[in-house]
């Protein structure tokens, strides 16, 4: 019964929102209105287990002077600030000029663009060894990508201007339509694998042939 209730529960669920799209009527209406409620009250008590979870997992860590136990001290001391903060501050604590407030303006939005800085260091490395020309496919994709920055910049239309290129090969109007074509089609073609995927994956789910979400293989 430990597995075949939640089946049940997950096939239930699937076919109630296949079927809300297709027949937008009661009851299948009003179903999926009363499932999407228990799906944000069964993600507020996720969150709070996953909260626990993560103190649970970085004390222990703590406790046993694990290597990096530095880290997890980093954890329980900022959760605890940024819960207790959230907690004084109310049902307000998000409002403007509150302590929750602060602590996102000046120290997550801060920590947050600097994690952004710091991958752009990681994507000029994978870019370096993408973009090496050793065979014809990672040569089209070096000139693609080396038109396409050039063309992002300034200083590319600057320089053709000096050779007085003509305005239907600047650089900016090349990094455009290779945007526009080639990878908008590009996108187009993964987003159809994506959505094939996504469909066969829940109908997996749905009929109970995939069970990884329940722990099984």
């Amino acid at each position: 019964m430990r597995r075949e209730i939640p089946l049940l529960i997950t096939a239930i669920v699937g076919i109630v929102f296949i079927l809300q799209y297709f027949i937008p009527h009661y009851p299948f209406n009003n179903l999926n209105a009363w499932f999407s409620d228990w799906f944000s009250i069964i993600a507020a008590c996720a969150i709070w287990l996953g909260a626990l979870n993560l103190i649970k997992i970085s004390i222990n860590k703590v406790y046993r002077k694990k290597p990096g136990w530095g880290y997890p001290v980093v954890i329980i001391i900022t959760f605890l600030i940024t819960v207790i903060v959230g907690a004084a501050g109310g049902r307000d604590y998000r409002a403007l000029g509150t302590g929750f407030d602060w602590l996102y303006q000046y120290v997550y939005i801060p920590l947050s663009s600097t994690m952004f800085a710091l991958l752009a260091f990681f994507v000029a490395s994978a870019s370096y060894r993408a973009f090496r020309a050793r065979n014809f496919d990672a040569t089209l994709l070096l000139l693609a990508a080396f038109f396409v920055m050039i063309g992002r910049v300034p200083i590319g239309d600057a320089i053709a201007g000096i050779f007085s290129v003509p305005e239907s090969i600047l650089p900016s109007n090349i990094a455009t339509w290779i945007m526009n074509v080639f990878n908008a089609s590009g996108q187009r073609a993964i987003m159809m694998g994506i959505a094939l995927g996504i469909v066969s994956t829940s109908l997996r789910v749905i009929l109970g042939i995939e069970r990884t979400h329940l722990g099984g293989d």
